[in-house]
Parts: structure tokens; C-alpha cells; sequence
């Protein structure tokens, strides 16, 4: 049987440690949103009617990233993170195997999905003639391969739970890189290549994925030392899927409260007419670049916490967890707090228009002072799929839409309602999502009122899923 490395996060000084194995993930993501960024401009040189298609696809895209990196990534992060604490590398690895079969059923069902009823969910949306039909091509094409993102998602999930956070990265690197040059080239029709038009964008995605798995692939099965991924000496079996479907299955609540959060708001502001609209998208588009630099201090916490709780570290765990949301607080927070100070660093680049720089400047003014709260919130949240508990992060980002939704539908009836108004709402959610996630945290959240789990193989499957309260 193989035998378990000791992991140095048992041990290692936490925040040298956050910020080292943070620093590569935070690269590598936002060079992702760069990425999109760049995906978008090359679609918009084929029109309205592709740019208006992407806008109407790319959304499941991203819920696509959101759910195989974020709420189930995560939730595989933890769970090997925890084996692997508890010296179980064999379980460790054998769970790592369970959790790809699952991705990749899972992948395979959104494609069934998405190839079969494309049409009628699009047109649910809205879309219609030439638009719908823009959507299609680049759907289509996503989700004929989508297994791939899922595969490739799950594989770095299981890199970072080893705490090779600088492999994870390095491919993700490549994978944008890949996205940007071989997308453009085949939405273009450059050299030989064909002219795909939108779907070309979505093709690129695909090589990427692609890449990253097959790489990621090679290094857990050869060159990964503190385990080895392998399909030989166990069969697939019930329990170590159902568990992470059961944690990761809540996680997922969290990136589909955020979606609700922006279709309230988006349909607020459309009320108020075209510029509105533009500039608090312009606003918005500020937590594109803040989201990838929690994410890499989350991700590292995820990792951090599972090895801790797995070897009954308790206290060193929360330890961490309050570390991670810490720089979080301090790095999204310093990043509001220059651009609401200086709103025009913003807002101006983006448009020349007065009406649609006002209205940009006037969201960050209100909500990015409050980016500390949502750095806190997003970074316990990830920090506690390391812990197995994320029932109350959940609970405390569904606050978070109620206090939106709730105020919009009282603004609605208000009649010299102005979008500042709106804004304050957004801020105010950011607010209750953090104090409610840390507040449940520092009571008992990620403990209960049972004793510190044992880092015990009897007891694999609480350390792994928590038994009855894990995913509190």
C-alpha cells in the first residue's frame, strides 16, 4: 500500500504560506478573465448579432466554470485535502478517482442537456432570429466537448488539494493562452485554419480544457508525489460520490445566488434606461478583476483547512480560515478603496460617454468601499469546503439575495427611485453575507457541538464527508 507524505501545511507558518501558495492561483486567474475579456473583443469584430449571441450563451458557460471549478472543484479540494491529512493516501487516491467518474458523468449530462433542448432554453432567454441562432453556434460547439472543462476543472481541484498550487497554475496559464490564440485563429479563419465564426470562440475553450487534462492527467498518474492517480485495486462504488454530491451539490447554491443577485439588479437597472444599464455594467466589471484574486487566497484555504481538519488540527484550521479571510479583506478592500477614491480609473476607460461614466462612477463610489466584506464572505466560503461545512456560507449568500431582492421590490414602487439606491442595496448584501458567514463560523459552524474529529482511517467517511453535521 502506499504510504502518505507528510504534508507541510500541518506544519509550515500560515501566512508565508497562504501568500505562497495563493500568488500562482491569482495569476493564473486573472490572466483567465483577461482571457474572456479577449474572447469577447474577437467576437464583437463579427457583430452585433455574434456579440448579442454571446451575451446570451456565455452566461452557462460561466456556470459551467462555477460549478466544476468552484462548488464541486472546491468540494473535491477539501475532501482529498482531509484524506490526505489524515495520512489516508490510498483513500485519498481512490477518492480522487470517484470524484473524476462523477465530473465526468456530470459533463456528459450538461451536454445531453444543452445539445438536445439548446434551442428551447435560448429561446427561453429571449433570444430570437439571428441572435438565437449566434447562440446556438457557439453553445453547440461549447458543449459537444464540455466533459473537458469538467475533467480538467476536477483534475486541478485534486493538484491543489496536494499543494502543488503552482502546477494547477501553470497549466491554467498554458490553458488561457491556448483559449486566446487557437479561439481567435479559428473565429478568423487565420492561415489554413477554418473560419468558425462564434463558434470558433467556443472551440478554443475545448482545446484548452482539453490540454490542461491531458497534462494534469500526466502528472497525477507520474509525477505527483503525494499521490498517484490510478484506476487499479478498488472498484467505483456509491458512497464517496454521493458525498460529494451532497457537499458539493450545497456549494453549488452559492455561484447560483450570485447569478439571481445580478439578474435583479440587471433588471432594476434596465428601468432606467440604456446608459444606467452600460455604466453599472462598466461598475460591475470591476469584481471580474477582484473575484481571481480571492479565489487564489480561497483556493489556498481550501487546500490549508482539508489537510488540517483531516489530521484533527482544529484550531490551526480555523486558524487559517481566519488568515485567508483576512488578505482577502485586505486586498479586495484596498482595491475598493483606490477606485472609490478615484472612480475615474475606472469608470473612463471604458466609454467617453458623460451619462454612462456617471452612472459608473456612482456604483463603485457606493459598493467598492464595501469590497473587504465581500472578500471575507467569499473567502470563508471557500475556506470552509476545506473544512467539509458550508451549509451556513450558503445560507448567508441566499441572505444576501433576499436583502437585494427584497429592496428592489420595494424601490419598484417607490417613485423617484434612483440607482444609488440600487447600489446601496448590492453593498448591503456584501455586508450580511460576510457577517453572517463569519459570525456562524467563529459559534460552532465548522464544529457543531460535537468534538474535534480524530484523524482516524475508522472513521474515513467523517473525515472525508462529515458523517451527519460535516456539512454544516
Amino acid at each position: 500500500m502506499a504510504t502518505a507524505v507528510p504534508s507541510p501545511l500541518l506544519s509550515a507558518p500560515i501566512g508565508p504560506t497562504l501568500i505562497r501558495l495563493a500568488a500562482p492561483n491569482i495569476v493564473s486567474m486573472v490572466l483567465s478573465s483577461l482571457t474572456i475579456m479577449t474572447e469577447a473583443f474577437f467576437i464583437g469584430q463579427l457583430g452585433t448579432a455574434a456579440l448579442a449571441g454571446l451575451a446570451l450563451a456565455f452566461p452557462m458557460m460561466m456556470l459551467m466554470g462555477m460549478l466544476s471549478a468552484g462548488a464541486f472543484g472546491g468540494t473535491i479540494t477539501g475532501a482529498v485535502a482531509r484524506r490526505l491529512g489524515a495520512g489516508d493516501r490510498a483513500g485519498a487516491e481512490e477518492l480522487a478517482v470517484h470524484a473524476l467518474a462523477l465530473m465526468l458523468a456530470m459533463g456528459l449530462g450538461c451536454s445531453v442537456l444543452f445539445l438536445l433542448f439548446g434551442r428551447s432554453i435560448y429561446g427561453g432567454l429571449g433570444g430570437s432570429g439571428a441572435v438565437l441562432e449566434q447562440a446556438l453556434a457557439y453553445s453547440d460547439m461549447l458543449f459537444v466537448g464540455i466533459a473537458s472543462l469538467w475533467l480538467s476543472n476536477s483534475l486541478a481541484a485534486i493538484v491543489r488539494a496536494t499543494g502543488n498550487m503552482g502546477v494547477a497554475a501553470r497549466v491554467g496559464v498554458l490553458g488561457s493562452l491556448l483559449q486566446i490564440s487557437c479561439g481567435g485563429a479559428l473565429v478568423f479563419g487565420l492561415g489554413p485554419l477554418p473560419r468558425l465564426g462564434i463558434a470558433g470562440a467556443a472551440a478554443g475553450v475545448l482545446i484548452a480544457s482539453t490540454t490542461s487534462t491531458v497534462l494534469m492527467l500526466f502528472y497525477l498518474s507520474r509525477r505527483c508525489p503525494q499521490l498517484r492517480l490510478h484506476g487499479s485495486g478498488f472498484r467505483l462504488h456509491w458512497a464517496p460520490m454521493a458525498g460529494i454530491l451532497r457537499i458539493g451539490g450545497l456549494a453549488a447554491l452559492n455561484p447560483l445566488c450570485t447569478l439571481a443577485a445580478i439578474l435583479v439588479i440587471t433588471s432594476a437597472m434596465a428601468r432606467f434606461g440604456t446608459d444606467v444599464l452600460a455604466g453599472y455594467g462598466i461598475g460591475a466589471r470591476l469584481e471580474l478583476l477582484v473575484v481571481p484574486m480571492v479565489f487564489g487566497l480561497g483556493a489556498a484555504s481550501t487546500a490549508m483547512v482539508g489537510v488540517n481538519f483531516g489530521a484533527g488540527a482544529i484550531a490551526r484550521a480555523h486558524h487559517i480560515g481566519w488568515t485567508a479571510a483576512f488578505y482577502s479583506a485586505l486586498l479586495a478592500g484596498s482595491i475598493g478603496a483606490v477606485v472609490a477614491l478615484f472612480p475615474q480609473l475606472w469608470a473612463d476607460l471604458f466609454t467617453a460617454d458623460a451619462e454612462v461614466r456617471s452612472a459608473a462612477r456612482a456604483y463603485v463610489q457606493m459598493v467598492a468601499p464595501f469590497y473587504a466584506f465581500f472578500g471575507i464572505a467569499t473567502c470563508l466560503y471557500f475556506a470552509s469546503q476545506g473544512a467539509g461545512r458550508v451549509l451556513w456560507p450558503v445560507l448567508a449568500a441566499l441572505v444576501r439575495v433576499l436583502v437585494i431582492a427584497a429592496g428592489s421590490a420595494w424601490l419598484a414602487g417607490v417613485v423617484d427611485a434612483r440607482p444609488i439606491q440600487y447600489f446601496a442595496l448590492i453593498a448591503a448584501g456584501m455586508v450580511a453575507h460576510a457577517l453572517i458567514s463569519a459570525a456562524a463560523i467563529q459559534l460552532g459552524a465548522w464544529t457543531g457541538r460535537a468534538a474535534p474529529v480524530p484523524a482516524s482511517h475508522s472513521r474515513g467517511d467523517r473525515v472525508l464527508f462529515g458523517g451527519g453535521r460535516d456539512h454544516r
